[in-house]
Formats: structure tokens, C-alpha cells, sequence
């Protein structure tokens, strides 16, 4: 696992022994799941320590201190578990949150889960939009995540309501974003947000194709009627 060892010293923290096996069993057991179900399109073992596990590390370039701390993390869309299962890894004290609406995923993030020993590790099946409705999540999560599963104005409705106040969310995106970004600013002002830095994704040559990691702090309440029903923040972004 040379690329996640280099790459993670990059990022500014090593991985362990324990970790780097960690790491190698979870890339072993994406690929052989992807054989039976659409996972990933990245294949290659050496593509799957950048593109994923590295690139899921990078919200600690700009929230390190909120991740060391420990605290509870959820991950809108995790999919195959990116970011939220490797930031688990790199930072075995958070308590961490699986949210993904295709069941079948679900299956195989059990499987990881107890595959990898990962102890307060728990998975959600369903829409961002419901889950945000239910009391023991909403505005319960001190960090949450989200990897570019949709449009800036879409994902802050999808993931603001979950963060409590002192809490951050950290969005990971690529591309050139400033417009997506500046488009998206009231709809962070209207869910209780407040931008406060893009941090782009710099010193590992892989990855350094206009990565960022979006920040951004819940500073007030979200108003009850946010999110709305499935499919309207997509269908009609704030």
C-alpha cells in the first residue's frame, strides 16, 4: 500500500500497521463484490488506494480538528463506503454513520463493516430527504460528509439538516465548482450554513486534477420544513 502510505503522510498523518491492512482487506473485498455488483468502475488495486481511500482522506486538509476529536460523522450516499469508511479507519474514534438509498449496497457495507472490525459503525438505508425527518438524526451529527452525489444547492439540503450547530459539513467535489459554489450561497444561508473555505487538494500528484474539499459550518437551526419530500431538492434546488 505504498500510494495510501505516501499519499496519507501528504495529507499529514500515518497510517498504522493495523490501518494499512485494514486498507488492503477493504480494496480486496471492494473488487471481488464489484464482480457481482456495479460498486465501482475503478478496478485497479493501485487506482482504488488513490482514487478512493486517498481521495476520501482528504476533508483532513480542512477538518482535522473536528475528526481527531472523535465525535459522531454521517455519510450521505456512502455507496461502497466513500468517504466515510476510510476517514472510520484513519480515525477509529468517530462514531461513525452509513447512509445510502440502494439496498443491495447496503449488504455489502455490512459486510464490510464486520469484516474490517469496525466497532460504532452503523448503516442507514434510505432517502437523505426522510432521514433528515427522523428525531435521533436530525441535527445529531457533529461532521457530516458527502462525495459529490449531486449539485452544491441540491447536497446542502440533502446534508445541512443532519449537522448540529457547532457541528461542519465537508463536501468533496472536482472541476472547475466556483459558479456551482457562489449558486449554492443562499441556499447554505437559508439551511443554517455559512461558508467558510474551499480547500483544494494539493501535494498528491494523483489527485491534484481541481479537487476540492467545500467546507462549510452550521451556524443556526435548520427550518422544519427542510429537506423537503423525495425528489424536490433535486427537481428544484434552492
Amino acid at each position: 500500500m505504498d500510494l495510501l502510505r505516501e499519499g496519507a503522510s501528504r495529507l499529514g498523518f500515518s497510517i498504522t500497521l493495523k490501518q494499512e491492512e485494514q486498507f488492503a482487506r477493504y480494496c480486496r473485498e471492494l473488487l471481488a463484490w464489484n464482480l457481482k455488483m456495479n460498486l465501482t468502475a475503478i478496478v485497479e488495486y493501485e487506482e482504488v488506494q488513490v482514487k478512493h481511500f486517498l481521495d476520501s482522506l482528504t476533508p483532513a486538509l480542512a477538518i482535522n480538528d473536528h475528526l481527531s476529536r472523535g465525535g459522531s460523522l454521517l455519510d450521505v450516499g456512502a455507496g461502497g463506503g466513500f468517504p466515510g469508511i476510510p476517514l472510520k479507519i484513519a480515525y477509529p474514534d468517530i462514531s461513525l454513520t452509513l447512509m445510502d438509498s440502494v439496498g443491495k449496497k447496503g449488504a455489502f457495507l455490512q459486510h464490510i463493516i464486520s469484516h474490517l472490525e469496525l466497532h460504532d459503525t452503523n448503516i442507514h438505508i434510505g432517502r437523505a430527504e426522510d432521514g433528515a425527518t427522523k428525531p435521533h438524526f436530525r441535527e445529531a451529527f457533529d461532521v457530516v460528509v458527502s462525495r459529490g452525489v449531486a449539485p452544491m444547492r441540491v447536497l446542502m439540503e440533502l446534508t445541512l439538516p443532519y449537522c448540529t450547530q457547532g457541528g461542519v459539513t465537508a463536501v468533496l467535489k472536482k472541476g472547475d465548482i466556483e459558479s456551482e459554489i457562489s449558486s449554492s450561497l443562499q441556499a447554505i444561508d437559508v439551511l443554517g450554513g455559512k461558508l467558510r473555505q474551499v480547500v483544494p487538494v494539493e501535494g498528491i500528484e494523483a489527485l491534484e486534477d481541481g479537487r476540492v474539499v467545500v467546507v462549510v459550518d452550521k451556524v443556526s437551526t435548520t427550518p422544519a420544513k427542510y429537506p423537503r419530500r423525495p425528489g424536490l431538492p433535486q427537481k428544484h434546488p434552492l
